[in-house]
């Protein structure tokens, strides 16, 4: 699923470098006068990590007081443009867009109330499970407070945190037809938002906005080389979403979330409320 954290593997085999066809007339123009083979590379590794990252997908308070739900969050991955595919100086691409959703079972549970707010907890875990030829595991978890008012006003904090892994041919052969080797990819991140919603009858909109630090670690098989971050991801997020409940049972949930300058994305959950 994440077969798109190809890095430098060799410059000695720059004339024998793939380019995709769709990017072609791209490359032929050459790297534009700013190119930077570092940030090509720390981008890459960056937005797959905020792409698997925890976001609320909730408002400031989930539910209702001792009750939780279970259900299915897709968390959209955009495709990368050529610009961003293109590596070695424009003469090779990374195959970056074969998942466009990264799926991911969730639970929450909110607690009773407790000196005037609301905890609750959530949990999400990808089993490792082989999909588009890669063995891939996440898992993140969340812990938040929240207070709603008699207006309808709520808001509160929450904590996160995620860890993925992904096993495979990760950094595909430099030249076509050589033989794969499997690469090891982990990527982390964690932070605070504060959340804050407006609850009606029908829908609860929200906006967060908070703090996410990520770190990245990329081995590559086929030489043995770690491929450092540069420039580790520490800034800015931000959600815009609403919530509704359908029924008694069903928790519905849609979500415009972006890290600046590395990925704006949507995300939607559905779960049964018990």
């Amino acid at each position: 699923m994440f077969a798109q954290f190809i890095m430098l593997v060799s410059l000695s085999n720059i004339a024998q470098a793939s380019i995709d066809p769709e990017c072609q007339s791209i490359a032929d123009q050459g790297p534009p006068s700013d190119y930077s083979e570092t940030d090509q590379a720390d981008y890459l590794l960056n937005f797959f990590s905020m792409a698997t990252t925890l976001s609320p997908l909730h408002s400031a308070v989930p539910g209702p007081s001792g009750h939780g739900t279970v259900g299915l969050e897709l968390a959209i991955i955009p495709p990368l443009g050529c610009e961003r595919r293109l590596v070695l100086s424009y003469t090779k691409t990374e195959d970056t867009n074969k998942a466009p959703v990264a799926p991911k079972p969730r639970i929450g549970f909110v607690f009773p109330e407790i000196l005037g707010v609301t905890p609750y907890g959530g949990l999400a875990y990808v089993p490792p499970v082989t999909v588009f030829g890669t063995r891939n595991v996440i898992m993140s978890g969340e812990f938040g407070v929240g207070k709603a008012t008699e207006s309808g006003l709520e808001y509160g904090a929450r904590y996160h945190t995620t860890l993925m892994k992904t096993v495979a041919d990760i950094a595909t052969p430099f030249v076509e037809g050589e033989e794969t080797v499997d690469d090891f990819y982990v990527g982390s991140t964690f932070g605070l938002d504060a959340i804050f919603g407006y609850q009606t009858e029908s829908v609860t909109p929200y906006v967060a906005v908070g703090f996410t630090d990520a770190s990245t670690f990329f081995y590559i098989g086929d030489t043995g080389v770690v491929s450092n971050n540069l420039t580790p991801y520490a800034g800015l997020t931000s959600s815009v979403g609403a919530q509704m409940v359908v029924g008694e049972s069903i928790d519905l949930a849609a979500e415009f979330y972006t890290a600046p300058s590395i990925i704006y994305t949507g995300r939607l959950r559905g779960s049964y409320a018990f």
